[in-house]
This record gives structure tokens, C-alpha cells and sequence, in this order.
């Protein structure tokens, strides 16, 4: 039976920043993923933004892993001209009521370890983007956009080239603990080989990959749940240059519907938030009413006819409808007797931006597991 030290299942962008981190430190790195080639799910299925760190609670791995991995990824984007733009963001309190929410907001962003937040009045909101309808507005300067593919790209190349084995059409469908490590099962090949370090970066399917291994997922609280989000775009020209962002409901189940835009300043309205039982990338044109109502809140002068069905992703959450938002799960699963296997589970936003982040916290892991 073949060996490899270390095996990572999944190639979204997190699954491949670790790749690419771990490749710099150990050898044998081999990473599994089902589709044809990387980043087919969540990864390429979002707002491609560039979070500052402002609504997660303090003390969270997503506050943390947030602000740390964007000061990151501006850094490589800088040195290896990964496509991206600072745009600045604004949420905006469109009512008088709301204004105390962006003052959490503010405080919260600033424990986070956020810099250069400010709250604008109604007059200065007006005259850096004057379609936008607020009462005030939390700016916050250092959010942005990326072209998601060109930074997993990155990380793919920089893994390769390092010696990181890729092994795609790969579904992984058994895990077993062994004396030094885990036989990995692949279901196309029906082919077994030998880790001594298994690192679940699955995503959508990142609890059944844990329950594969012998983990209680019920026991564990690691059961995830499909809450899609829907875009609509907007075919006329932008009236804004920033990304505007409503208020957000105090559970977080999703953002609101807000405005971002591309590198090529397309603008688009969404996600929306709903939860789902099975995976589905349809978007329902009947929702257009819907989207141009919420958008039509912080942006004035929208044209109803201009909203466009764009695209879907499908979020995998820890929590479920009502319910408190949850961190990231990155645990080392010797509390569950099997060390050496890592799990990485509810690795919904901000994970893009957390990305690097994220794989120098399990860089850290491995070392520990290996010395």
C-alpha cells in the first residue's frame, strides 16, 4: 500500500492555501478532490470580497482568522499581481433607528482588531457616493474585491510547485484509523493508500468526511446544513464605486442583500439567504421583486427591468434557521481518539478572506503533531 505523510481532502480555496502553506515546510503532501479541478463549489460561488472583520464576535476564530488573513492576502496579491481592488465598503443605516447598530458595529469592528473605521453622517456619505440612501454609514476603507480563481490559482501553482501531489476525479469514501495514521479509501479507483495526517477540507460535504473517520457528527454538534444564496446583476452601469451593505440582522444567517461589484465594476445585488435540503444552483427569476426591493433600500434611482439572474452558491452552516450564528470548527481530533486527522467544518464567510489565515493555524497544527 502506497504512504503519504500528509493528505488534504478538498480543493476550494482553503483546502489549497493550506496546500500551498504546508508545501513551504513538509514533503509528501497529496490533496483529493472529487471534481475535475479545484474551487467547483463554494469557493467560486460568492462575493469574491475581501472582509475587514467587522460583524464576527470578538474572540471568534472568524474574527480573528478575518483580519489577519486579509492583511495577508493584500500582501500576496501586491507581490504576485493577483487581481484585486481596495474598494472601501459602506453599510449604511437607512433609517434614524438603525444608527445604534452601526455604533456596535463600529465597537465590535474595532475589538476585532479593525482599522480606520468611521462612522459618516448623512452629508458625507452623500458626497462619496451620492445614490446611496442612509441616515449614516459605518466606511469601512481596507474591504475589497478579488478575482477568487487567480488567488486559488496561486495557491495551486505555488503548491505544485513545491511538490504537492494533485489528484482530481478523487472521492474520498473511507477513512480508517490505522496504528501510525489513516487508509484513505478512493471510491472511483477503489484504490487505499496510507497518511499519517489526514486534514478534512471538504465544505459542503466536510461533516460527512468527519462522520466517515468514526466522529459522532451528531455528538460533536459537526452536522451542516445547505443555505443557498441567490444573485441578481445589474446590467446598467454602476451608480456606485463602493460596496454598499445594509445593516445586518443580528444573528448573521446572511449579510442582507448588498451591492458588490467585480473587477471589471459589473455590479451585482445578493446573496440572499435560504436554507435548503439538497444543493441547487438555480436562481428564481421570481425573486427579482424581492431583490430590487431590498436593494432599492440603500440605493436610489435602481431600474427594476435592469436586475438580471446571475448566480447561485450554497453556504455550509453550523447553525440552523433562528438559530446562533457559530465559528469555525479547525480542531485536532485527539479528543476523539484519532490524532492526526483535522477537521475543518462551517467554513462559510469569511473564509475566502480567512484563507491564509486559516492555513498557517493548521501549519501550526501539523507541526506540533509532527515534532
Amino acid at each position: 500500500m502506497e504512504k503519504t505523510d500528509i493528505t488534504i481532502i478538498g480543493a476550494g480555496v482553503v483546502g489549497l492555501a493550506i496546500a500551498a502553506e504546508l508545501s513551504q515546510k513538509f514533503e509528501n503532501i497529496t490533496i483529493l478532490e472529487k471534481h475535475k479541478t479545484f474551487g467547483q463549489e463554494t469557493s467560486s460561488r460568492n462575493s469574491e470580497v475581501i472582509h475587514s472583520g467587522i460583524y464576527y464576535p470578538e474572540g471568534s476564530l472568524k474574527a480573528a482568522l478575518c483580519v489577519e488573513g486579509a492583511e495577508y492576502l493584500y500582501k500576496i496579491c501586491g507581490q504576485f499581481s493577483i487581481p484585486h481592488k481596495k474598494t472601501g465598503k459602506l453599510i449604511v443605516a437607512s433609517e434614524q433607528s438603525e444608527i445604534k447598530a452601526l455604533e456596535a458595529l463600529l465597537e465590535k469592528g474595532q475589538k476585532n482588531g479593525v482599522k480606520d473605521l468611521m462612522i459618516l453622517q448623512k452629508n458625507d456619505v452623500s458626497k462619496i457616493e451620492p445614490h446611496t440612501l442612509s441616515a449614516a454609514a459605518l466606511y469601512s476603507p481596507n474591504t475589497g474585491i478579488i478575482d477568487s480563481h487567480s488567488l486559488m490559482k496561486f495557491f495551486s501553482d505555488s503548491a505544485s510547485d513545491n511538490g504537492v501531489l494533485f489528484a482530481f476525479n478523487s472521492e474520498v469514501h473511507r477513512i480508517d484509523k490505522k496504528k501510525n495514521g489513516f487508509v484513505v479509501g478512493i471510491k472511483q479507483e477503489d484504490y487505499y493508500f496510507e497518511s499519517k495526517v489526514v486534514i478534512n477540507c471538504a465544505g459542503l460535504y466536510s461533516d460527512y468526511i468527519a462522520g466517515l473517520s468514526g466522529i459522532d457528527i451528531g455528538k460533536n454538534d459537526y452536522r451542516l446544513k445547505f443555505c443557498k444564496g441567490s444573485y441578481f446583476s445589474y446590467s446598467k452601469p454602476s451608480p456606485v464605486r463602493m460596496l454598499i451593505y445594509p445593516v445586518p440582522h443580528e444573528e448573521l444567517v446572511g449579510l442582507g442583500v448588498h451591492a458588490t461589484l467585480d473587477l471589471a465594476n459589473r455590479l451585482r445585488f445578493g446573496p440572499d439567504a435560504e436554507y435548503v435540503e439538497a444543493i441547487d444552483y438555480k436562481v428564481e427569476s421570481g425573486k427579482k421583486e424581492s431583490f430590487y426591493k431590498g436593494a432599492s433600500k440603500i440605493i436610489s434611482g435602481l431600474d427594476i427591468d435592469s436586475f438580471l439572474p446571475d448566480m447561485a452558491g450554497v453556504r455550509p452552516k453550523l447553525q440552523g434557521p433562528g438559530e446562533k450564528t457559530r465559528d469555525f470548527v479547525i480542531r485536532e481530533e485527539s479528543g476523539n481518539g484519532l490524532p492526526g486527522l483535522i477537521n475543518l467544518i462551517g467554513i462559510e464567510s469569511p473564509g475566502l478572506t480567512a484563507s491564509p489565515a486559516i492555513a498557517k493555524m493548521v501549519s501550526g497544527m501539523i507541526s506540533a503533531l509532527m515534532n
